[in-house]
């Protein structure tokens, strides 16, 4: 099993994927129409069938995209050392993300 996932790893880092979406232009993006159309459809669709439980996943997504990109989480790694005060409240909001995403899942059936 150990192999396995190392050679996921190591497809990952030869990919340079990270990298790419660390380094992904916001404004550009949300202001280009072949991205922009496709998703303001997409959300469209999601507001008339009244899909509310997928429309709190996109922004959920999308919230947590922006939030790895900040310069709060690009100083959790100092080094080669974690930072445990930058942690804990990394850790608390994940928490939620997932309590809300468990319920959403599970908690409600619409």
């Amino acid at each position: 099993m150990g192999k396995f996932l190392d050679n996921i790893f190591s497809f990952i880092d030869s990919t340079k994927l990270p990298e790419q979406i660390t380094e992904v232009d916001y404004v550009g993006l949300f202001t280009n129409p072949w991205f922009l159309v496709p998703f303001v459809v997409f959300v469209g669709y999601l507001l008339y069938k009244q899909k509310w439980r997928d429309i709190v996943f996109v922004v959920i997504f999308i919230g947590v995209w922006v939030a790895s990109g900040t310069e709060y989480m690009q100083t959790l790694v100092v080094g080669e050392e974690l930072q445990v005060n930058k942690v804990l409240p990394v850790l608390f909001g994940g928490a939620v993300v997932l309590g809300i995403v468990i319920y959403l899942l599970f908690g409600r059936s619409d």
